[in-house]
């Protein structure tokens, strides 16, 4: 039995033009093993569920350095939930003060990953989260 490759979006939400901590991730997550889609910089929340619905990805990481991640944490979730698709996980990272992580949780994100977070462990959440 083969067993299906995790597809992940990595996205960069917003007006933040960042994107080397989005890219390191992304590079680590398919030396994993993962299927990786990377959005490119300023996508807004329509763009970013729109591609994670026609890619048919098992989970959306939105990097984000802008401090707006509780709106476009909240956008993403609420998009997805309107258009049926609320099974694709959200997981957040970026520089995202820890005080902040349970309001992300309690809306949805199922995990944040700060600054210094081996790819290691985002690769054993994932797989572990999108197995269930």
């Amino acid at each position: 039995m083969i067993d299906k490759k995790i597809r992940v979006l990595i996205a960069k939400p917003g007006l933040d033009g960042h994107d080397r901590g989005a890219k390191v991730v992304a590079r680590g997550l398919r030396d994993a093993g993962m299927e990786v889609i990377y959005t490119g910089l300023r996508q807004t929340p329509e763009q970013i569920v729109q591609t994670a619905i026609q890619e048919d990805v098992d989970a959306i990481g939105l990097s984000i350095l802008s401090g707006a991640h509780e709106y476009y944490c909240r956008r993403v979730i609420e998009l997805l939930k309107e258009k049926g698709a609320e099974n694709i996980l959200v997981v957040a990272g970026g520089v995202i003060p820890p005080e902040d992580v349970p309001a992300l949780k309690e809306i949805g994100v199922a995990e944040v990953f700060g600054p210094g977070t081996p790819i290691s462990r985002m690769v054993e959440f994932l797989r572990q989260a999108v197995r269930k």
